[in-house]
């Protein structure tokens, strides 16, 4: 009767000293090389294995330390960004400087906002408006509010199926148009409007990527913006 490879298996797992009895099997032992042609010893293979697995401890180990930079740099850059919004001494400072930096600093190509709370210092607003002003609060369609209203974190993917052209002044008819947005609501259940980023990346801004930094961006924004804003 001739034993199966798993008959043989289950006999060597249920006989532990097995190869106590018969060393010189194991010494005589001789395996395939995973890594090429011809034939190893079992020392020889289970040194081979803790090599590489070796090696996947060290790309993950070096995944991690990339990643580690990478939040360090997007952490300093926010930084940056939060001493531009407490230091703003004006409305048109305040979100031209936000729409410079996010496009500078995080090499963002299209960047708008656009608010539709009513402005504590509507008069004051209104008198020393600009054609900056005058763009960020212009109307914005019902049913991009009621969308926004909806999200319970940034939006991050394709282009809804929402009116968002018009919001991005670097935007021409010979830009080539976005294709991935990141979209932030601000003022939370007060809402006061919202900051939207776009690339023509379709990979930039995607379902599946965090969105810690940007939550973060979007209430330093909003608290910036609450001062002029009802």
């Amino acid at each position: 009767m001739q034993l199966t490879e798993e008959q043989i298996a289950e006999h060597l797992r249920e006989n532990l000293h097995f190869f106590d009895r018969h060393t010189e099997l194991l010494a005589n032992m001789r395996l395939p090389n995973p890594h090429g042609s011809g034939i190893i010893s079992l020392a020889e293979r289970q040194l081979l294995a803790q090599r590489d697995k070796a090696r996947v401890l060290e790309a993950k180990l070096d995944r991690f330390v990339a990643l580690a930079k990478e939040n360090d740099l997007i952490s300093d850059k926010v930084h940056q960004l939060s001493l531009h919004l407490l230091g703003a001494k004006s409305f048109d400072e305040l979100t031209q400087g936000l729409l410079h930096n996010l496009r500078e600093s995080f090499s963002v190509p299209y960047v708008g906002i656009r608010l539709w709370a009513e402005a504590t210092q509507t008069a004051e607003l209104a008198q020393t408006a600009t054609a900056h002003t005058q763009a960020v609060f212009q109307p914005a369609d019902e049913d991009l509010k009621n969308w926004l209203i909806s999200l319970k974190a940034p939006y991050c993917g394709l282009k809804p199926d929402l009116a968002l052209d018009n919001l991005f002044e670097k935007l021409t008819s010979e830009s080539t148009p976005p294709k991935s947005f990141a979209i932030l609501a601000l003022g939370g259940s007060h809402s006061l409007g919202l900051l939207v980023l776009a690339s023509d990346d379709d990979k930039r801004f995607y379902p599946e990527m965090g969105t810690l930094y940007l939550k973060r961006i979007g209430e330093m924004v909003s608290t910036a913006l609450s001062h002029y804003l009802d």
